[in-house]
């Protein structure tokens, strides 16, 4: 076994790809990864998924137009087209990031990496040792232990994207954003949809106002059967058949292929943190105090496999922090996100920051909470929306927001004035009235729910 030495090894290279940069020139660094350069986020989520998401509001733009008075009719989708548009973009850019990390002077080791001891990590045939570790190995679908699933064939969101072909029908498992926006995909370009959760809405964890006008949503889409558990998955002739327990009684969902989208694990125990002398939470998350530093000096974590929320955008904060007490270790920086926003691609799409009312109401705590539709704009004239909010909640005393919770079109764009306001401290008064808010643009939602407020 070929033994190597490095002032820093990086795990992971997607979130962890964004450490090294000029500020740690003359350090000896290695990166490993398993799978390819970019993560999840550019492989396999955030990226792709989107691209596809965008497909699927053009089709759906496409259906609906007769609403505008335009003579537009569907026609279907070219699935291997618009499969071929997102991956033909991004899969030529793994060998490219290998290249120039090593044309940068880094090592890579491109393999499955396992710790073997306190700061030795094995990856094949080489034995990796460093005085510092960034762990940023990511998280993979989880798989929930349900009788006959091992037996049939199933995709997760690292397979269904890459399908040979758009599928007759599908069956979704999961009520959370991957299985809304997946299922908002494949519905937009004609695959028949199932949706199989076991929560009495979509999205369960939002806003409940949030939660309960997307379960509306998608009922008028997709057959939804909520307050459901698997009782067994099997193999038919022509797919896959689930065996169902809901509050109407027993059933069934049939489809050609299925989508499990339960949840993510993160993956300290394929990287066998415990023989480093590394702590994880009850969930296997790596846990980390307030600079990321674990529990063995020397040894950072990030991204999800340190913290619950799968963000991609908090995980380059994150990178950017670590970066620092690297260089910097008797001068940490400490997280402070205490405002983490975050947003579901769907068809509606819902963007979310801060507590929900939900939240507020368990803790006892007095707010103030305004509601205003699109349909209240010009804008929202010009779209004819009749479903869309946007949802305001305030401290009355200290008149700060306590969170916002949008519904409809460019939901996750709508709601940055919103964030920028919790993590500056400006109150309610200060965004309402103390600027201008073009009209007739679609941000005077926002204004006439903090107006309200």
């Amino acid at each position: 076994m070929a033994v190597h030495s490095h002032d820093l090894v990086i795990v992971g290279a997607g979130s962890g790809n964004m450490l090294p940069d000029e500020s740690l020139a003359g350090w000896r660094i290695a990166v490993v990864e398993s799978d390819r350069f970019g993560g999840t986020c550019l492989n396999r989520g955030c990226i792709p998924s989107k691209m596809f998401v965008y497909t699927a509001d053009v089709a759906q733009t496409i259906r609906h137009a007769g609403r505008y008075g335009l003579a537009a009719s569907w026609q279907g989708a070219d699935w291997p087209a618009i499969r071929d548009r997102v991956f033909g973009r991004i899969d030529p850019l793994h060998d490219g990031a290998v290249a120039y990390r090593r044309r940068t002077g880094i090592d890579v080791f491109l393999g499955e990496a396992r710790f073997t001891g306190p700061k030795v990590l094995a990856v094949g045939a080489d034995e990796i040792r460093a005085d510092r570790f960034v762990l940023a190995a990511g998280a993979r679908p989880d798989i929930p232990p349900i009788p006959g699933l091992a037996g049939v064939p199933y995709l997760t969101s690292d397979t269904v994207m890459r399908l040979p072909a758009l599928p007759r029908s599908m069956v979704v498992l999961g009520g959370g954003y991957i299985a809304a926006e997946m299922s908002h995909v494949f519905g937009a370009l004609g695959t028949e949809l199932t949706i199989v959760t076991r929560g009495e809405r979509m999205l369960s964890r939002h806003d409940r106002d949030i939660a309960d006008r997307f379960t509306a949503a998608y009922r008028e889409r997709f057959d939804l059967r909520l307050g459901a558990s698997v009782r067994e998955v099997t193999a038919t002739g022509g797919g896959v058949r689930l065996s169902l327990a809901t509050p109407a009684g027993d059933g069934t969902a049939e489809g050609e292929v299925l989508l499990v989208a339960t949840g993510w694990v993160p993956n300290s125990d394929r990287l066998n943190v415990a023989a480093a002398g590394i702590e994880v939470d009850a969930h296997g998350h790596v846990r980390t105090d307030d600079t990321y530093a674990t529990s063995v000096p020397g040894i950072w974590a990030l991204g999800d496999l340190a913290n619950h929320f799968q963000l991609k955008h908090l995980a380059n904060a994150e990178t950017r922090l670590v970066r620092h007490n690297l260089l910097h270790p008797d001068e940490p920086r400490r997280a402070g996100f205490t405002v983490v926003p975050s947003a579901v691609f769907a068809d509606p799409q819902v963007a979310s920051v801060g507590a929900t009312e939900q939240d507020l109401r368990a803790q006892g705590r007095e707010y103030l909470t305004a509601i205003r539709n699109y349909g209240d704009t010009a804008y929202g004239w010009a779209l004819g929306d009749t479903t869309s909010v946007v949802k305001v909640l305030a401290d009355p005393s200290t008149r700060l927001l306590l969170g916002a919770h949008i519904i409809g079109p460019q939901a996750a764009t709508l709601i940055q004035p919103l964030i920028q306001a919790m993590s500056l401290g400006s109150t309610v008064d200060q965004i309402a009235s103390g600027v201008l808010y073009i009209h007739p643009a679609l941000t005077e939602v926002v204004e006439q729910a903090l107006l309200e407020l």
